[in-house]
């Protein structure tokens, strides 16, 4: 791997430099949290780097809620998106598998997908339910996005992974300087002790195969058990990194309308004739993760589950899934 740094008040002038060209988006935290947030040069110097996560996941970038599909397509600016943790880097591998085959691609995700670089963040530390590290993710990228970033000694720090990372470090107002080896290894160290704090938290959590066997051979009464509090919301879904289930609604003069949907919510697999197959609680319970676990590994990629916690941090019912597999193995 390459690495560029740069001096943290050059890096906030040339971010400003950016915006009259770019759409930049980065992880901010405030009194209300970490989230993303459109940067404008008032909150330059409030985006947060190597803090795990942003509240919402990197998902929505690429997929939005509700999209007019059929309507007229403005041109967008390039967007840089910065701050993004590894569990969403390695989710949107995933969507790249689904919505970039190449029978059956959807140009809207390519076309975001295209105009977007991606930031990734090193996470120092972690939050109370990342468990990354289980599922053989790494709490830093390396791969798929197109740059990392460390803020270290007053510095910021670049990892180059793409060439479109490498042709935005030397296209910057001021060109990356090399790193000293002693930052370099201070980030190791950082790395490392991440590792060590995330293998702790989560003694015990079967890894991602182990997981798959456990699901499929979970007997009905664990899922009665633990979808007695589920309250079909649909919070899991919806703040998941990798879960992508969508309708199409046909709206008058020929539109159509592209919506987020989401396997808890009850009549999510009812057919016109009235059959559904999920109408249970319990069933549906059941089929997120058999999809999580079992089928989307299958179909696609070997993880559909990064670890990010964010499903247990926003389940109403206060359900965690860690503690359903820590219980069956």
């Amino acid at each position: 791997m390459q690495y560029r740094s740069i001096i943290k008040e050059e890096w906030d002038k040339a971010l400003e430099q950016m915006l009259s060209s770019h759409d930049v988006f980065a992880s901010v935290s405030n009194e209300f949290g970490q989230d993303y947030e459109h940067i404008k040069p008032a909150n330059i110097s409030g985006i947060t780097y190597n803090k795990p996560k942003p509240a919402t996941s990197l998902k929505n970038f690429f997929l939005p809620v509700r999209e007019n599909v059929t309507g007229k397509r403005t041109s967008e600016k390039p967007r840089i998106i910065i701050g993004i943790p590894n569990c969403d880097i390695e989710g949107l591998s995933l969507l790249d598998d689904i919505y970039l085959d190449k029978d059956f691609n959807d140009p809207f995700y390519r076309k975001r997908r295209e105009n977007t670089l991606l930031v990734a963040s090193d996470c120092f530390g972690i939050a109370e339910h990342c468990h990354c590290l289980s599922y053989g993710i790494n709490p830093w990228s390396s791969r798929i996005a197109d740059l990392a970033v460390v803020s270290m000694d007053g510095k910021i720090i670049f990892r180059i992974i793409s060439g479109k990372g490498e042709d935005f470090i030397r296209n910057i107002p001021v060109s990356g300087l090399p790193v000293e080896k002693e930052l370099l290894i201070a980030v190791e160290k950082e790395h490392s002790a991440t590792e060590s704090l995330l293998s702790e938290a989560n003694k015990g959590l079967p890894d991602y195969k182990e997981t798959g066997r456990i699901v499929r051979e979970a007997r009905k009464e664990t899922w009665e058990k633990y979808s007695a509090r589920c309250v079909s919301c649909g919070a899991c879904a919806t703040i998941c990194p990798t879960c992508t289930c969508f309708l199409l609604i046909d709206k008058p003069g020929f539109e159509k309308i592209k919506q987020l949907d989401a396997c808890q919510y009850p009549g999510f697999e009812r057919v016109a004739g009235g059959e559904d197959g999920l109408y249970e609680l319990h069933t549906r319970f059941r089929n997120r993760y058999m999809c999580k676990y079992v089928w989307k590994p299958q179909k696609f990629q070997p993880v559909a589950c990064t670890g990010c916690g964010r499903c247990i941090e926003a389940c109403i019912g206060k359900i965690n899934k860690n503690e359903l597999f820590m219980e069956l193995v």
